[in-house]
């Protein structure tokens, strides 16, 4: 499968809200995933959603490195049409980047825990809870879906910027 031209920051599809997907076990979303994975690990992203390769639909691709989720980390995750669902009200704030800002990073505050539902390839229904990395993973890709990248949840913009300046300063990136 080919690999997809990432959407950047100001591009239109990066600004309205994805569609949902009619048939999650159809060839054509198959293909579309197949290239997403090979796009995602191209670009060296732990997630990417459809809109970032300028398909509006709700579909997203992640996994969680081990060395990330300081567990057993996460397989790659397949998820179309997903829901989120914060658990709890505690908020933290971590340093996210994004293939769509290419060399930016910015601090971001998330919901620490989320549970979150869709279907897999196969059109079985995930209901999955997240903590720590894998859940700021899962909200940065569904916001996508959404029209909203990681600046715009930003509260401090004195935080973004650029990877090599954010590191001189000493800002651990997550």
């Amino acid at each position: 499968m080919p690999i997809l031209k990432i959407a950047r920051m100001g591009h239109p599809v990066l600004q309205t809200a994805a569609r949902a997907v009619e048939d999650p076990k159809s060839e054509e979303v198959a293909r579309i995933v197949e290239s997403m994975i090979e796009t995602m690990e191209d670009a060296g992203g732990v997630g990417l959603a459809a809109p970032q390769v300028h398909i509006p639909l709700r579909i997203i691709v992640f996994h969680v490195p081990e060395k990330r989720s300081g567990s057993a980390g996460v397989p790659l995750t397949v998820l179309i049409n997903p829901e989120l669902e914060p658990v709890g009200s505690e908020r933290v704030e971590g340093v996210e980047a994004c293939l769509s800002l290419p060399g930016l990073a910015g601090t971001v505050p998330r919901w620490k825990s989320v549970r979150y539902r869709g279907f897999d390839l196969s059109g079985n229904r995930l209901d999955e809870l997240a903590e720590g990395f894998h859940a700021r993973v899962v909200q940065h890709e569904i916001d996508h879906l959404d029209g909203i990248l990681y600046p715009m949840r930003m509260k401090n913009m004195a935080t973004f910027g650029f990877v090599e300046e954010l590191r001189k300063v000493s800002v651990p990136e997550e």
